[in-house]
Protein backbone atom coordinates (compact mmCIF):
# COMPACT_ATOMS: atom_id res chain seq x y z
CA UNK A 1 0.00 0.00 0.00
CA UNK A 2 1.46 3.41 -1.04
CA UNK A 3 2.57 5.72 1.76
CA UNK A 4 -0.65 8.32 0.93
CA UNK A 5 -2.67 5.26 1.44
CA UNK A 6 -2.04 4.40 4.73
CA UNK A 7 -2.26 8.08 5.66
CA UNK A 8 -5.81 7.67 4.31
CA UNK A 9 -6.52 4.61 5.75
CA UNK A 10 -5.96 6.13 9.24
CA UNK A 11 -8.77 9.10 8.66
CA UNK A 12 -12.76 8.64 10.47
CA UNK A 13 -15.00 7.34 8.70
CA UNK A 14 -13.28 5.79 5.84
CA UNK A 15 -14.10 2.50 4.73
CA UNK A 16 -12.27 -0.99 3.67
CA UNK A 17 -13.53 -2.18 0.69
CA UNK A 18 -14.69 -5.24 2.99
CA UNK A 19 -16.41 -3.14 4.69
CA UNK A 20 -18.30 -1.55 1.87
CA UNK A 21 -19.40 -4.61 0.08
CA UNK A 22 -20.76 -5.54 3.86
CA UNK A 23 -22.87 -2.65 3.63
CA UNK A 24 -23.63 -2.69 0.59
CA UNK A 25 -25.33 -6.27 1.08
CA UNK A 26 -26.43 -5.23 4.38
CA UNK A 27 -28.46 -2.07 2.90
CA UNK A 28 -29.65 -4.67 -0.28
CA UNK A 29 -30.73 -7.05 2.40
CA UNK A 30 -32.45 -3.77 4.49
CA UNK A 31 -34.55 -2.80 1.23
CA UNK A 32 -35.58 -6.07 0.37
CA UNK A 33 -37.05 -7.13 4.03
CA UNK A 34 -38.56 -3.22 4.35
CA UNK A 35 -39.46 -3.30 0.96
CA UNK A 36 -38.28 0.28 1.35
CA UNK A 37 -36.35 1.47 -2.47
CA UNK A 38 -35.94 4.85 -0.67
CA UNK A 39 -33.05 2.78 1.58
CA UNK A 40 -30.65 2.70 -1.50
CA UNK A 41 -29.82 6.16 -1.23
CA UNK A 42 -28.63 5.95 2.57
CA UNK A 43 -24.36 5.25 1.48
CA UNK A 44 -21.00 6.08 3.93
CA UNK A 45 -20.87 9.92 3.73
CA UNK A 46 -25.11 9.61 4.52
CA UNK A 47 -23.82 8.43 7.77
CA UNK A 48 -20.75 10.63 8.17
CA UNK A 49 -22.59 13.55 7.87
CA UNK A 50 -25.57 12.14 10.76
CA UNK A 51 -22.62 11.18 13.07
CA UNK A 52 -21.29 14.47 12.57
CA UNK A 53 -23.80 16.31 13.13
CA UNK A 54 -25.09 14.38 16.16
CA UNK A 55 -21.84 15.26 17.96
CA UNK A 56 -22.19 18.67 17.22
CA UNK A 57 -25.91 18.36 18.88
CA UNK A 58 -24.31 16.91 22.14
CA UNK A 59 -21.20 18.92 22.42
CA UNK A 60 -21.54 22.24 20.66
CA UNK A 61 -17.97 22.13 19.73
CA UNK A 62 -16.88 22.37 16.52
CA UNK A 63 -13.43 22.29 16.80
CA UNK A 64 -13.58 18.48 17.97
CA UNK A 65 -16.21 17.61 15.28
CA UNK A 66 -13.40 19.20 13.14
CA UNK A 67 -10.97 17.02 13.95
CA UNK A 68 -13.32 13.86 14.10
CA UNK A 69 -13.87 13.96 10.24
CA UNK A 70 -10.32 14.92 9.78
CA UNK A 71 -11.08 18.67 7.83
CA UNK A 72 -8.44 20.91 7.36
CA UNK A 73 -10.62 23.99 7.75
CA UNK A 74 -13.49 25.13 10.02
CA UNK A 75 -15.31 26.29 6.88
CA UNK A 76 -15.91 22.63 5.73
CA UNK A 77 -17.42 21.80 9.24
CA UNK A 78 -19.90 24.72 9.80
CA UNK A 79 -21.90 22.61 7.41
CA UNK A 80 -22.79 20.29 10.38
CA UNK A 81 -23.67 23.11 12.71
CA UNK A 82 -26.35 24.68 10.02
CA UNK A 83 -27.79 20.88 9.76
CA UNK A 84 -28.21 21.02 13.41
CA UNK A 85 -29.30 24.25 13.88
CA UNK A 86 -32.24 22.97 11.00
CA UNK A 87 -32.54 19.33 12.79
CA UNK A 88 -33.09 20.93 16.23
CA UNK A 89 -34.17 24.24 16.54
CA UNK A 90 -37.84 25.18 18.84
CA UNK A 91 -40.16 25.54 15.78
CA UNK A 92 -40.94 29.08 14.96
CA UNK A 93 -44.67 28.76 15.28
CA UNK A 94 -45.85 28.86 18.76
CA UNK A 95 -49.17 29.86 19.59
CA UNK A 96 -51.50 30.78 22.70
CA UNK A 97 -54.84 29.10 22.11
CA UNK A 98 -58.35 29.36 23.44
CA UNK A 99 -61.98 27.80 23.01
CA UNK A 100 -64.86 30.05 22.61
CA UNK A 101 -68.66 28.00 23.19
CA UNK A 102 -70.67 30.64 21.97
CA UNK A 103 -70.85 33.19 19.46
CA UNK A 104 -69.68 36.43 22.25
CA UNK A 105 -66.82 34.22 23.30
CA UNK A 106 -65.56 33.60 19.98
CA UNK A 107 -66.32 37.73 19.39
CA UNK A 108 -64.00 38.58 22.34
CA UNK A 109 -61.39 36.64 21.67
CA UNK A 110 -60.99 37.62 17.42
CA UNK A 111 -61.51 41.35 19.20
CA UNK A 112 -57.81 40.85 21.01
CA UNK A 113 -56.44 39.03 18.44
CA UNK A 114 -57.05 35.25 17.96
CA UNK A 115 -57.82 33.72 14.99
CA UNK A 116 -60.56 31.05 14.20
CA UNK A 117 -58.78 27.62 13.37
CA UNK A 118 -61.68 25.47 13.39
CA UNK A 119 -64.68 23.94 15.07
CA UNK A 120 -64.29 20.66 17.71
CA UNK A 121 -67.09 19.08 19.34
CA UNK A 122 -69.47 22.32 19.42
CA UNK A 123 -66.64 24.18 20.68
CA UNK A 124 -64.63 26.96 18.83
CA UNK A 125 -60.99 26.70 18.55
CA UNK A 126 -58.51 29.88 18.63
CA UNK A 127 -55.25 30.98 18.13
CA UNK A 128 -52.82 33.52 18.33
CA UNK A 129 -49.19 33.44 17.79
CA UNK A 130 -47.24 33.91 21.26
Amino acid sequence: MPPACEVTRKLPFIPTEEEIDAFIKSRARAVERLQNPRLKRIGFHTLRRWKATMEYHKTKDILHVKQLLGHKRVDNTVLYVQLEEALFSKPQDEFHSAVARSVDEARRLIEVGFEYVCTFEGAMLFRKRK
